[in-house]
């Protein structure tokens, strides 16, 4: 009969519905689980973006200022290096310039003992200062003009050294020093010239030990430098090569930033979709239950009319 027939379809509703009921409580917790997980997922990678573009900022500064490190040390190597090369270049014009005097000194001094043995017979009988001494010798050709020449540079710049506060005092000396120590030496010509000689080989010992400093020192600064430019350079590799990580990780982080998001944003509406749709049908459901007991309740009237 009718009664039963509303009886029927009530139940057969309310089975749906219920049915129903639970997909959409399902439905929303599977969403509601989404979206607090990728929006947790959102904040870690937004925090992952900010600290990875934070650590380039850095590595960037560092960077930059190791490049600017490496360049001043490379720059104060240049440097140290070429005041070296002319300190070499300087040391050798001058040892070779005392080599030269002193090699030049040892013949005249045993030419000068040798004709002074003689006796009467010297070509030196007539020699009374070093000047003419020298000159004696370039005239029998013991001596070349050459080696004569440097000697008395040499003895000019000795007079030059020992005598300067002398000539500075003495106007009378000022044009000539030279001739002035070769009359003071007149005495013992061969005492003069091996004072020179020893003051030579004392120049020589001294360059050359200045030399060997000036080299340890230069050595020990070149390694320093290079050693500072060698981990310069290391630092700087790894600097470069975690900017290039970090900004890996930025762009991987940004890119799936981006896909949370629109997920995210896909979730919510879709929840928001599914809570419209699931009051909408519960809404109904209500309806169509009242409408049924409306008319049950009718036909119970009728049923108790007749």
């Amino acid at each position: 009969d009718l009664q039963a027939k509303i009886l029927s379809e009530g139940e057969g509703a309310q089975k749906v519905y219920s049915e129903y009921a639970e997909w959409c409580e399902d439905r929303s917790r599977d969403l509601g689980h989404s979206i607090k997980t990728a929006t947790s997922e959102v904040e870690s990678l937004k925090a992952t973006i900010a600290e990875e573009t934070s650590t380039s900022s850095a590595l960037s500064s560092k960077i930059e200022d190791l490049a600017g490190d490496i360049a001043t040390d490379e720059a104060d190597l240049k440097a140290a290096t070429e005041i070296r090369d002319k300190e070499k270049s300087d040391f050798a014009t001058e040892e070779s310039e005392l080599t030269e005097i002193i090699s030049t000194l040892e013949r005249a001094v045993a030419i000068l003992e040798r004709e002074m043995a003689k006796g009467g017979s010297s070509m030196m009988q007539n020699a009374g200062s070093l000047a003419k001494a020298l000159s004696v010798m370039v005239q029998a050709s013991s001596l070349s003009s050459a080696d004569a020449l440097r000697l008395t540079a040499f003895v000019q710049n000795q007079a030059s050294s020992d005598e300067a506060a002398d000539a500075a005092e003495d106007d009378a000396d000022l044009g000539a020093p030279a001739a002035a120590v070769y009359e003071s030496q007149s005495g013992n010509i061969v005492e003069t010239l091996q004072g020179l000689l020893d003051k030579a080989e004392a120049q020589l010992g001294d360059i050359r030990k200045t030399e060997t400093t000036n080299k340890q020192n230069f050595e020990m600064l070149q390694q320093s430098i290079e050693d500072e430019i060698k981990f310069g350079n290391k630092d700087m590799g790894e600097a470069k090569k975690g900017l290039a990580g970090s900004g890996e990780a930025k762009a991987t982080a940004e890119g799936e930033l981006e896909s949370t998001s629109k997920d995210l944003a896909a979730d919510t509406e879709a929840k928001g979709e599914l809570h419209q749709a699931c009051m909408t049908k519960a809404e109904d459901f209500e309806a169509e239950t009242k409408s049924r007991g409306e008319e049950l309740k009718a036909i119970a009237e009728a049923k108790k009319v007749i």
